[in-house]
């Protein structure tokens, strides 16, 4: 049985936010600083309190982020005709029609997403229009992975785990390497907003998440205290967000959270997620730091085996999942 908050994320209103609550904006730059203490404390209370926070001044050039939205936008103009003839929008005319054949209460599309996406890898296929994407997208992702292994060292410290814990962690202490992804997304405007979600809700199932969103187009939302609110647009912020694999080897401190992305009628949101994750075949398992006496709430196990649990059962609730793989 679904438990209740999925049938609350499905059902809950698609427009519900909370001007008041606002995802915590942190000044990566003053960890170098007297205020250090202080930054640090923000992004343990952006971990354990919220499992999103936003970064500014993170050290990646300004001109760099630039570049990528231009070449992001770019593609998804040259792409913007293909997504005419895909599956989420044929499902959704099919859908309409239907509704206005039989004038009944209109149903939704639960099981798709009104979402352009492909996968940047170091091994895989990468667009070649614009000529420039390639070569701006791989500064870009070389910059990420540094900016994600400088927030886990800060998640280290704020754990009390040595430095170098979760890298270690997702390399099978340097055996493997990490995988490191890029979503390149974009949610083209959308007729019926009533019918169809950008993206449905669920937590991401991997290590830290670091995402370049569009700081004009809204939809992004967490699910906090029961409520969704809004990750406000910040011009040239990487937004953070913790996945399943850093709520297990922080023994539930943090947490991995719930957010969903809406759709809208007159934007066109760009979106550029990047996924620092555990290599398939590392060993996950709560971290211990010396004063840990606290009993281990998660099992241990491969990070392979958990993928092959999340990719069936993502937009469902998490817990089944550490179950399934204590099982395995």
């Amino acid at each position: 049985s679904r438990s209740s908050i999925v049938a609350e994320l499905v059902t809950g209103s698609p427009h519900l936010s909370f001007g008041e609550m606002a995802v915590p904006i942190i000044d990566f730059s003053k960890l170098e600083g007297e205020e250090r203490a202080e930054t640090l404390a923000q992004i343990a209370n952006g971990c354990e309190e919220w499992g999103f926070f936003q970064l500014v001044n993170h050290g990646i050039p300004v001109e760099l982020l630039e570049r990528v939205k231009k070449v992001c936008s770019e593609c998804y103009r040259l792409r913007a005709e293909g997504f005419k003839g895909s599956k989420p929008v044929q499902l959704l005319n099919k859908l309409v029609e239907e509704e206005e054949d039989e004038a009944a209460d209109a149903k939704r599309l639960d099981d798709v997403d009104w979402e352009d996406v492909f996968l940047l890898q170091d091994d895989n296929e990468w667009p070649s229009n614009p000529p420039e994407f390639r070569e701006t997208m791989k500064e870009y992702r070389e910059e990420l992975r540094k900016l994600a292994e400088k927030v886990m060292e800060v998640m280290d410290e704020n754990l009390g785990f040595e430095k170098g814990s979760i890298r270690n962690s997702f390399s099978g202490n340097g055996e493997h390497q990490p995988f490191f992804g890029t979503k390149v997304s974009h949610y083209p405007p959308c007729p019926r907003l009533d019918m169809v979600n950008g993206l449905r809700a669920h937590t991401d199932a991997g290590g830290v998440i670091l995402l370049f969103q569009d700081d004009q187009v809204g939809g992004l939302q967490i699910l906090k205290d029961g409520q969704w609110i809004d990750v406000q647009p910040v011009a040239n912020a990487i937004v953070i967000n913790t996945g399943d694999q850093i709520e297990v080897l922080s023994n539930g401190r943090y947490k991995s959270v719930w957010h969903r992305v809406l759709t809208t009628r007159d934007g066109n949101r760009r979106s550029i997620a990047s996924f620092y994750n555990p290599s398939l075949k590392a060993t996950i398992a709560p971290g211990t730091n010396e004063d840990d006496s606290a009993a281990a709430l998660y099992p241990k196990y491969v990070f392979g085996d958990y993928m092959d649990v999340y990719v069936k059962q993502k937009f469902s609730p998490k817990e089944p999942r550490f179950e399934a793989v204590k099982a395995l």
